[in-house]
């Protein structure tokens, strides 16, 4: 597989009073199969437009992206969404909703039930198949989510803030769940993030984007996801270069952020 690549991405939203907004202007990367990329910036820099975009959710107004050697027109099983909500079905259970894919594209229980039943082993959700959705926490239905997404087998996995919503002890666990999916299937992922601490844990590539109009601002190749497959989280924040890179990225956004406040300041 060739993996994915962003070619000159450009995004304006054209208003209904005549004027727009430029959210993205020429990004440009390339991601190899079984890559974990995180994604960080300002609020209002683009992260979410480029994220569907990748996914199919939206056409670009300049550029291409290429999946696997054809060009991105729309979504496709080869790209799967998690995002900061389940957007479970709930009127299904568990399982039902892990196997939602499967059975849309016309497989039989004999073909995908199986691999159903291992990844909710996978996500450690085995003894809860026959809960329905609103039984469940909200740290366990991020895992259907995930369980989902990987029924689907896609090439790559787009997670738009999935653990913003939870609280910090699922979260890590969540983080953890994360790493563990990404060495043993060996997925791409694409994950956005509004966490310095985050984005550091879950990239071994690591994108800090620009305010509007968004763009690739500075990229970090970092050993912690690495680390984290098989050390505790905790343990990885004491590496000697985590701190280091952390506050130096939270000047970074901090900086952006008195920017973009000056600007607003200056337009009122």
């Amino acid at each position: 597989m060739s993996g994915l690549t962003i070619e000159n991405i450009s995004m304006r939203f054209d208003l209904p009073n005549g004027s727009s907004v430029q959210a993205l202007k020429d990004v440009t990367l390339a991601l190899k199969p079984g890559e974990l990329m995180s994604v960080l910036g300002p609020s209002g820099c683009g992260k979410t437009t480029l994220l569907n975009i990748v996914a199919g959710f939206l056409a670009p107004t300049e550029g291409r992206i290429t999946m696997n050697g054809h060009t991105v027109q729309g979504p496709d099983a080869e790209r799967g969404m998690v995002f900061q909500q389940g957007a479970l079905f709930e009127w299904m259970n568990v399982r039902q909703n892990v196997a939602f894919g499967p059975r849309m594209k016309g497989e039989k229980e004999s073909q995908y039930g199986a691999n159903v039943d291992h990844l909710l082993d996978v996500v450690g959700l085995r003894d809860f198949k026959e809960k329905a959705i609103y039984e469940l926490s909200g740290g366990m239905q991020q895992r259907v989510a995930l369980a989902r997404c990987l029924a689907n087998d896609p090439d790559v996995i787009l997670m738009d803030e999935p653990l913003g919503a939870l609280d910090a002890l699922t979260r890590e666990k969540m983080q953890s769940l994360v790493l563990k999916l990404w060495k043993e299937t060996g997925k791409t992922i694409i994950l956005i993030t509004h966490s310095v601490e985050e984005a550091l844990l879950l990239g071994e590539r690591l994108l800090v984007m620009a305010p509007r109009p968004g763009r690739i601002h500075k990229e970090y190749r970092l050993p912690f996801a690495d680390l984290g497959v098989d050390q505790d989280l905790r343990e990885v924040k004491k590496h000697p270069d985590y701190a280091k890179t952390r506050e130096e990225i939270l000047a970074m956004i901090w900086d952006m952020e008195e920017e973009i406040m000056g600007r607003t300041e200056e337009s009122a």
